[in-house]
């Protein structure tokens, strides 16, 4: 079996959305307009650096950076076991203030699944983006790290409590990058994206302010994660009676 050592119980499956921390590039003072403008030139080193090339590449781009972007929302899902079935609750820690966001998760963490060796974290591509975006946001914010999610000077065989959904479909394949709603129809699972995607977030955000919008669509690819997870393992999938949103 995959993952034998796994205890869902103790598994704890998450996702995050994040979005630039200002509205547009304008609204940068000038010492993060010249810090955008060298980091625009190194992502695209043949775009011409006008200002409209520029505020076009923070719109696009920054929002996956943690130097300029902020967390909106944390979407965490639990699995329990009542009766003979397992029953997904979901939840999301949203807000504009990014520190209220991170304090909910971290209480969270502290409270239920702070032990590295009695605890796991899931989700897509969380040892890459999700876990480092979110412990540069709390040093940021000058808050204490959670034990389970603090890595700096780990060893990779020393962060089993991470289990990634794309580092497992990689099957040590590292030159290659499945995104979730791909894995999931490779996988004959239902797609999560029947409203936005992860390059919609910022607009979502900024322009509609509908943070509601942005948590369902988070949640929804939780539920994913955990519906992939349960697909490699050889369990059968969860049911829409089967799953709550909280």
């Amino acid at each position: 079996m995959l993952l034998p050592y796994l205890d869902l119980s103790r598994t704890l499956f998450i996702d995050i959305e994040t979005v630039s921390e200002k509205g547009n590039y304008n609204e940068l003072n000038d010492n993060f307009k010249f810090l955008w403008t060298k980091k625009s030139s190194q992502l695209n080193r043949e775009m011409e650096l006008t200002n409209e090339n520029i505020s076009k590449s923070y719109n696009d781009k920054a929002g996956i950076f943690s130097e300029f972007a902020k967390v909106v929302c944390i979407s965490v899902g639990f699995l329990r076991k009542e009766g003979n079935n397992l029953v997904l609750r979901l939840k999301s820690f949203k807000s504009d203030d990014e520190r209220e966001v991170l304090e909910g998760l971290t209480q969270l963490l502290n409270k239920g699944f702070n032990d590295p060796l009695n605890s796991f974290l899931c989700g897509h591509n969380i040892k890459e983006f999700d876990i480092p975006f979110l412990c540069r946001r709390m040093m940021i914010h000058s808050m204490e790290i959670p034990d389970i999610i603090q890595v700096a000077g780990k060893k990779p065989w020393e962060t089993k409590q991470f289990i990634d959904t794309l580092e497992l479909w990689k099957f040590g394949d590292n030159k290659n990058y499945t995104s979730l709603i791909l894995l999931a129809a490779v996988l004959g699972i239902a797609s999560p994206k029947d409203d936005i995607d992860g390059s919609e977030v910022g607009n979502v955000y900024w322009i509609e302010k509908d943070l509601d919008r942005i948590s369902t669509y988070c949640q929804k690819d939780v539920k994913t994660v955990v519906q992939v997870l349960l697909k490699m393992q050889g369990k059968e999938l969860l049911s829409d009676d089967q799953i709550e949103f909280t």
